[in-house]
């Protein structure tokens, strides 16, 4: 309910007549959906018992849709004028495309971009695209991307009844990167549409920086690469990945941050139901190994990582209640 009336407001104005909208109530217990269903009727709600996180939030409203375009958009997002019809005319237009990433900008600083999709390096690490660029610095023209953020994006149904949905067992965090890498797999394109734009309130619900993110963060991580790194590029890149997360858990020890070894360990201990997973995934793989490591940037040093993430923690640092 904090942000859910103002999501709403600026959302459901942009849409067709003819558009269907599911609210997925995840679990909630603030009365989130008894209000939409007073104050929107249109809104069709799909109650889950339990809390299935952002991914299984996110597959039971896929389940419960029936159109061919399916907009992803996170609840503590505000839509900006046109963004519905900048991701529809870029779908028209570019109909080889099977997915559509919007700019998600800092809800307190709208002209500085949050995310604009997902870009992914050698060593595994996946990052927002253009993070803390102005929006007067990004191209203005659609633009190919490695894959689209969660939080706003438009999808066609070809591409789910293809590669199937999130991956449940993510709960949060990274099941879009495991998303991006299987349609890239299966040879789906995926773009940026610079004009489609919303303002998000960045890590509302776990919090940046959190515990619970953290574990889930080094978990996925580990995950994602396992399921869907091609076996060329996994044997190529191992000594990064492996380089990456040995970093990771010395920074851990030296700032008592016992959260990204938990999540790591997790992994390792769910390793054979992943191996279980990555054949399945790699047996449909059909694209060229160049289709997956065009996308690839090389590994820079270490500290350039904790230098983005200092400009990252600035400017949230200026964030006061939104």
């Amino acid at each position: 309910m904090r942000y859910l009336p103002r999501c709403l407001a600026a959302l459901l104005p942009q849409l067709p007549s003819d558009s269907e909208v599911v609210l997925v109530d995840n679990g909630s217990i603030d009365g989130a959906a008894q209000w939409v269903q007073s104050t929107h009727p249109m809104v069709r709600v799909v109650r889950l018992q339990q809390n299935l996180g952002f991914a299984g939030g996110i597959n039971a409203g896929i389940r419960a849709a029936r159109g061919d375009l399916l907009l992803l958009f996170n609840d503590d997002a505000f839509a900006e004028p046109g963004m519905i019809d900048a991701l529809l005319s870029a779908a028209a237009v570019h109909p080889q495309i099977a997915a559509f990433a919007g700019v998600l900008t800092f809800a307190h600083q709208p002209d500085c971009v949050a995310s604009a999709g997902i870009r992914a390096r050698r060593d595994g690490l996946a990052l927002d695209l253009w993070v803390g660029r102005s929006v007067t610095e990004i191209p203005s023209v659609i633009t190919p991307v490695m894959g689209v953020s969660g939080g706003l994006a438009l999808l066609r149904r070809s591409l789910i009844n293809d590669i199937g949905l999130l991956e449940g067992s993510f709960f949060n965090y990274l099941e879009d990167v495991d998303f991006a890498w299987r349609a890239l797999l299966r040879g789906w394109e995926a773009a940026v549409v610079p004009l489609a734009r919303a303002q998000h309130v960045y890590s509302a619900s776990a919090g940046q920086g959190s515990p619970f993110k953290q574990r889930l963060l080094g978990r996925n991580r580990i995950a994602a690469i396992v399921r869907c790194f091609p076996d060329t590029l996994l044997v190529r890149y191992l000594p990064a990945i492996l380089g990456y997360d040995a970093l990771a858990i010395v920074y851990a020890v030296a700032t008592r941050q016992s959260a990204i070894i938990a999540g790591r360990i997790e992994a390792l201990r769910q390793m054979q139901n992943l191996l279980d997973q990555r054949r399945v995934i790699q047996a449909r793989n059909t694209a060229p190994i160049a289709t997956f490591a065009r996308w690839l940037e090389s590994t820079p040093a270490p500290w350039s990582l904790l230098v983005e993430q200092r400009r990252l923690d600035a400017i949230l640092a200026e964030r006061t209640l939104v």
